[in-house]
C-alpha cells in the first residue's frame, strides 16, 4: 500500500494497541470509544495486511508482524512528535501516559517530591510505576518504558544520569543478640540475612559484596522488597543490609539500626533511558523532573552524609 494511502492519525491506535494488547484499555488511554478503537483496529488490519492482535485462552498476543512495528514505533514516534511539535511541550495540556520502572526504594526516597510536582504539572497525564523484572531494560530499549531508577548497570546502548549516592546500614530487630552500633563482617556471617532478590533473583548488589569480601550468610530469607526485609527481621536474627535513607524512614522501636561494616560500599543510583528520546521535550521535562527532584531529597539528607546529586543539567 502507498504511504499516501495510509491514514497517518491510525498511529497513536496502533502504538496503544501494541503496547496495552487489549482493545478497552487502548481505547481508554486514547480517550476513544471501545467501538471507535475497534473500528480503528480493522482499519490498521487492512493497511498492515496482518492481524496485529490475536486472541488467545491468555488474551490477546502480538503476530510477529507486530512485534516488528511496535519496535519502529518505539523510534518513529518521537521522532514524529519532535518533527511536529519541535521544542514545544506543555505537560499542563499534554495527556500522555508515562511509565517509570524502579524498586521501593526508588518510590520511597523520590516519591514525596515527584508524585506532586508531576500531578500539578501534568494534571491530564497519566503515571505508571512497575517494579523492576528481567526484562526490564528490554521493555526500556523497545519503548514500553520511559524511564528506569536503579543501581544496577544497563546495557550500554542506554543513556544514563546519576542521580545521588547511598551508603548501606545494618538493620536488626530490637531485641537481636547483636548489639554493637556498628557490625562487622564476622558477625554478618555468623547470623542469617534477609536479602532483597530485585531484579535477578540469583545475586543481589549486596550478596554480591558480601560473597567477593567472603562472607556467607548461615541461612537466608529472599523478599521482593526492601520494606519487606525490614519487616522480616522484626522479632528475629536476621539481619537486613539496606539503603540508608530507606532504613531510617521505616524505623520504630521494634527495630535497631547499626552502621554497616566499612568494608562494604554504598552504591550509585542512575536513571537510564533510551538514546532516541534525548531530544524528546516530553522526555526531557520527565528527566529533569526526576534530577530536581533528586536533588531536593539528597538536599534535604545531606546533614547525614549522603553524598550531593552529581550535576545539574540533562545530557
Amino acid at each position: 500500500m502507498h504511504i499516501d494511502a495510509v491514514d497517518l492519525n491510525l498511529l497513536r491506535p496502533l502504538q496503544l494497541l501494541l503496547r496495552e494488547r487489549h482493545v478497552s484499555r487502548a481505547a481508554a488511554r486514547a480517550n476513544l470509544t471501545q467501538s471507535a478503537m475497534s473500528r480503528a483496529l480493522a482499519r490498521l488490519r487492512v493497511a498492515c495486511d496482518d492481524e496485529l492482535l490475536v486472541r488467545t485462552p491468555t488474551g490477546y498476543q502480538l503476530t510477529p508482524r507486530a512485534r516488528v512495528i511496535q519496535d519502529e514505533l518505539a523510534t518513529v514516534m518521537p521522532t514524529l512528535r519532535a518533527l511536529f511539535e519541535g521544542g514545544a511541550f506543555d505537560p499542563a495540556t499534554a495527556a500522555d501516559t508515562v511509565r517509570i520502572a524502579g524498586s521501593d526504594f526508588a518510590v520511597t526516597i523520590l516519591g514525596d517530591e515527584f508524585f506532586p510536582r508531576f500531578t500539578r504539572a501534568a494534571p491530564s497525564m497519566s503515571l505508571s510505576i512497575a517494579s523492576m523484572a528481567p526484562s526490564t531494560f528490554d521493555d526500556l530499549d523497545q519503548g514500553r518504558l520511559d524511564l528506569v531508577l536503579t543501581p544496577l548497570v544497563a546495557p550500554g546502548s542506554l543513556r544514563r544520569r546519576m542521580l545521588f549516592t547511598e551508603d548501606f546500614v545494618c538493620v536488626l530487630s530490637a531485641s537481636h543478640p547483636v548489639t554493637a552500633d556498628r557490625l562487622t563482617l564476622a558477625q554478618l556471617g555468623e547470623h542469617p540475612h534477609a536479602t532483597v532478590a530485585g531484579m535477578f533473583p540469583q545475586q543481589t548488589i549486596v550478596v554480591g559484596q558480601l560473597e567477593r569480601l567472603g562472607v556467607h550468610a548461615t541461612t537466608e530469607v529472599r523478599v521482593p522488597y526492601f520494606t519487606a526485609a525490614i519487616a522480616a527481621v522484626r522479632r528475629t536474627e536476621l539481619i537486613a543490609v539496606l539503603p540508608r535513607r530507606l532504613a531510617e524512614r521505616h524505623a520504630d522501636a521494634s527495630i535497631r539500626i547499626a552502621e554497616a561494616p566499612p568494608e562494604i560500599t554504598g552504591l550509585s543510583y542512575g536513571m537510564y533511558w533510551h538514546p532516541r528520546l534525548d531530544a524528546d521535550p516530553a522526555q526531557r521535562w520527565l528527566r529533569q523532573l526526576v534530577v530536581e527532584v533528586a536533588g531536593v531529597a539528597t538536599a534535604r539528607h545531606h546533614r547525614d552524609g549522603v553524598a550531593p546529586l552529581a550535576g545539574r543539567g540533562i545530557h
